[in-house]
């Protein structure tokens, strides 16, 4: 039995929202600024059903500019895939992120939320690298995210003290999570 599964980052029937040569993605936000902050538009989308097909995408490899989940993805660009899967448009490279909606303390991070470190040199403090936060039970804090690190791609990561030290901002997005 051959069972065939197909991940569209994009709903389907909607040409017209997809970025010129790029049939996953959504024409990015263009990135805020430090006096002007951008807001993501979550609509109708609840942070559960965000999850989930994050979570669907699990395993995927990683792939450096990519958001097509048949190739693979780079962290930005599976946020990317995720949102605009709802219909949700975001920014596209992890330091567009740094101006989004509202910065909130990592302790009261919700399923869904944003979590966003440096790149792998964690004395340049600059984003280079972003999740979306699956769980916050105390002090275990999960999230999903592409990595390149053991060449895992997709995968959900626990805060350990390699993420603690590249540790950023943690931004809300869903207004339900307030």
């Amino acid at each position: 039995m051959l069972a065939i599964v197909v991940f569209s980052c994009n709903k389907p029937g909607n040409p017209a929202l997809r970025a010129p040569g790029d049939q996953y993605a959504l024409p990015p936000l263009a990135p805020g600024t430090k006096d002007q902050h951008i807001n993501i538009q979550t609509g109708k989308t609840t942070p559960a059903e965000l999850i989930t097909f994050a979570r669907s995408l699990t395993g995927a490899p990683y792939k450096y500019g990519s958001t097509n989940p048949e190739e693979g993805f780079d962290c930005s660009g599976f946020v990317t895939c995720v949102f605009n899967h709802f219909g949700i448009r975001v920014p596209r490279p992890s330091v567009d992120f740094t101006y989004v909606n509202q910065v909130i303390d990592i302790k009261k991070a919700k399923p869904g939320d944003l979590i966003l470190f440096t790149g792998s040199d964690s004395s340049a403090r600059i984003v280079g690298h972003i999740g979306i936060v699956v769980s916050n039970q105390g002090s275990d804090l999960k999230f999903i995210h592409a990595t390149s690190r053991d060449d895992e791609g997709v995968t959900e990561t626990a805060l350990t003290h390699y993420y603690q030290v590249r540790y950023i901002e943690t931004i809300r997005v869903f207004p339900q999570n307030d």
